[in-house]
């Protein structure tokens, strides 16, 4: 029997196992009667595990008496890494109610599980949990919690449970700057990176990456410009990753000309940089650099993913130029990209928005698995070209599909109430929304609602909705009210508006600029002149111009 156990030792210690081979060591485990024994049945269900085949690994679990912690540690982590985080919490609370004693391991697993799964109650629960079993000082717990806890946003959680270890390591030091940067509180991300090195802690990329995450604003491009300093100075320019986040952070400054300079220090960027490069002149609106620079990537062999085809579509969609969007979704289905659910989302977006909406329900049509954001841009796109019946037809198929709505759906049902004048039906999708799903009405819900009842001439409903609002009342909603009462001309309730807004919003211009404008368009100069006294001429605007590109070409 002794003969067989050095080859299935050996085997076993070797991840890359195929699923295959896997069965015939499980068989020759079990031909040596070593089928019960917690060592050999962890190893064998850790193979299964890497091989996607939880149903095998499970059954092993189940018929492996005397289970181990480490068993029951690999069963917990296959389903949680598998995203089947009902199982694998359901396995946690029977490890919890048997004889064996989780370790601090266990609850690391379980922590990240929550945390995939945005599960603040239930990692809080199982902080509760590390305490209770005499784990509060323990550093593989706190390490995970102080991950989980910043990356789920709770920064102060966080802070709490790093101030308790001693002498954190590196990892720790950047998860707790990370979770600073995420939240956007810089100051503090700042002073933990100074007491970092005080300690005598030297900072890597991933320190100088948590740092930079937190700058989001043309505002605090000088804070950027020191850390890319630090960086240079500490050799960290090299790094793939640091140079990606640095091109993000200057892109997201709006420092277009910086940010394509540290990408062209990059001898071989690797896709993640590109990645940044594209999908940051996309973010910041310059989308025929984006393309352009797609095109380069595919130039020299890149091999862009569905993530960054989803941010090309939306480029090309924001130019509403479909030809970008049709190379785009041939090179998708070349290379077995097109039936991914963010990419056939993108480009039915995409064909909407270049006037192309029969070819968005054809992409619709064909794909094999559906979810909330791909009927959400179907049911949008068919809302903009007025075609409510059919947006409605589409809702329904999505709750029949056991989707739940969210209040992006909402939106684009409200939309398409508004661009086909259903009034009754606008407001049923507005109960429905805060009554039925408890989703709390958002700006772009209420400017829907205040244009459907404005233009269908119900401005006293309209005025009592918008008055009903906790104050300060987003801009755009007084807007649309405003806009609604120019259409039917309703000077009364305009002029009860403007005094409403300059009792209680009068330093706000851009009120002023919509009553101005309104009064001009009625000849009511003299009101227009007394508004300009009293709050002063509106800054310049840029005039409009005409514009043709050439994505071929660089605007750089």
């Amino acid at each position: 029997m002794h003969i067989h156990l050095k080859p299935i030792l050996s085997h076993l210690t070797k991840p890359s196992q195929t699923l295959s081979r896997t069965r015939i060591l499980h068989a020759l485990i079990i031909k040596n009667r070593l089928s019960y024994d917690p060592f050999y049945a962890t190893r064998i269900l850790r193979l299964y595990a890497i091989n996607n085949d939880l149903i095998s690994a499970r059954y092993l679990f189940d018929k492996t008496p005397n289970r181990s912690i480490y068993l029951w540690n690999s069963i917990i982590r296959a389903y949680a890494q598998a995203n089947e985080f009902n199982d694998s919490f359901l396995l946690f609370k029977r490890l919890l109610s048997s004889e064996t004693q989780p370790d601090s391991h266990t609850f690391a697993c379980i922590a990240r599980a929550c945390t995939d799964r945005f599960d603040v109650r239930a990692l809080r629960l199982v902080h509760g949990k590390v305490v209770a079993f005499g784990l509060g000082l323990d550093f593989i717990c706190n390490s995970a919690l102080v991950s989980c806890y910043s990356k789920l946003g709770l920064v102060e959680e966080a802070s709490c449970v790093f101030r308790g270890i001693d002498k954190p390591d590196l990892a720790l030091w950047n998860a707790m700057i990370s979770g600073y940067g995420s939240c956007g509180d810089r100051v503090k991300g700042i002073e933990l990176f100074n007491t970092m090195q005080n300690v005598g802690m030297r900072p890597d990329g991933y320190t100088v990456v948590g740092l930079i995450t937190g700058l989001a604003d043309d505002s605090l491009l000088n804070v950027g410009q020191t850390i890319h300093g630090f960086c240079v100075k500490c050799g960290l320019i090299l790094n793939h990753h640091v140079c990606s986040v640095l091109v993000s952070m200057y892109l997201r400054c709006k420092n277009m000309g910086s940010a394509f300079r540290v990408f062209e220090s990059l001898v071989q960027p690797d896709l993640v940089s590109w990645s940044s490069l594209i999908t940051g002149f996309s973010q910041a609106g310059d989308h025929v650099n984006a393309l352009f620079f797609f095109r380069e990537l595919l130039g020299v062999g890149g091999r862009p993913d569905t993530v960054l085809l989803a941010s090309v579509l939306a480029a090309s969609a924001q130019l509403a130029i479909v030809r970008p969007g049709c190379e785009i979704h041939g090179y998708a289905v070349r290379h077995g990209c097109n039936m991914d659910i963010t990419v056939s989302s993108a480009l039915i977006d995409m064909y909407a928005k270049c006037g192309f909406l029969e070819m968005g329900i054809k992409v619709f049509n064909s794909m094999t698995k559906r979810n909330v954001v791909s009927y959400n841009t179907v049911i949008s796109s068919l809302g903009l070209y007025g075609c409510a019946a059919e947006a409605f037809r589409m809702f329904e198929e999505m709750l029949n599909e056991d989707l739940k709505p969210d209040e992006t759906t909402f939106a684009a049902l409200l939309c398409a109430c508004c661009h086909s004048g259903l009034v009754n039906e606008g407001r049923e999708y507005f109960r429905m929304m805060t009554n039925e799903f408890r989703i709390h009405a958002k700006t772009e819900h209420l400017v829907h609602m205040v244009k459907l009842l404005g233009m269908d001439g119900k401005l006293e409903e309209a005025y009592n909705l918008v008055k009903s609002l906790p104050e300060p009342v987003n801009s755009s909603i007084w807007g649309a009210l405003l806009s609604c009462c120019d259409s039917h001309k309703n000077y009364e309730l305009l002029e009860v508006i403007a005094k409403h807004l300059n009792e209680n919003e009068p330093k706000i211009c851009s009120y002023n600029v919509m009553l101005s404008n309104v009064f001009a368009g009625d000849g009511r100069w003299d009101d227009v002149q007394q508004l300009r006294v009293n709050y002063g001429q509106a800054e310049g605007k840029m005039p409009g111009v005409s514009w043709i590109n050439d994505i071929n070409k660089s605007v750089k």
